[in-house]
């Protein structure tokens, strides 16, 4: 493998059979495990609508949440390159997913709305440049078919 390959694996396992299997669309749970060796099991679901289990993940979440979490570490990321630095980041990303009459679906875009706090004020025209260099970095961002925008809210640390 070359330094420029990355490869990921994990096992999704099906812990949905009430018996029957799937005989019928009602008669069994979409409940999944998501198994990476040396981390916790990830206990997952369909969404609600979709008849799953609230109490657990489900892929839509994840979605949002790797989309989330790249932009994140890209933008830290970024911001040394670019001697910013952060000492606080949140983000309350949103997504948007609609469905189609023949039950299919997909995502049409999704909101990043990170709060970034920075130890010294920075211009917020500089903190967008940052924010729209770390999505052209962002593995995750680079492998969606939809657009992933971003309306952050700059922060200056208290003085």
């Amino acid at each position: 493998m070359s330094l420029d390959e990355h490869r990921y694996a994990l096992t999704v396992r099906w812990t949905g059979n009430l018996g029957s299997g799937t005989s019928s669309y009602r008669g069994y749970s979409r409940d999944h495990d998501v198994e990476i060796p040396g981390l916790p099991v990830l206990r997952g679901s369909a969404d609600p609508t979709f008849h799953g289990d609230r109490q657990r993940y489900n892929p839509e979440q994840l979605l949002l949440a790797a989309l989330s979490q790249c932009h994140m570490l890209s933008f830290l990321h970024v911001a040394v390159k670019h001697g910013v630095v952060v000492t606080g980041y949140e983000d309350r990303a949103e997504g948007l997913m609609r469905t189609n009459r023949d039950g299919s679906g997909q995502f049409e875009s999704v909101t990043l709305k990170p709060r970034v706090t920075v130890a010294e004020p920075a211009a917020p025209e500089l903190l967008e440049e940052l924010h729209a260099e770390a999505n052209k970095v962002c593995f995750i961002a680079r492998s969606v078919n939809f657009p992933v925008l971003h309306e952050p809210v700059p922060v200056a640390e208290p003085a």
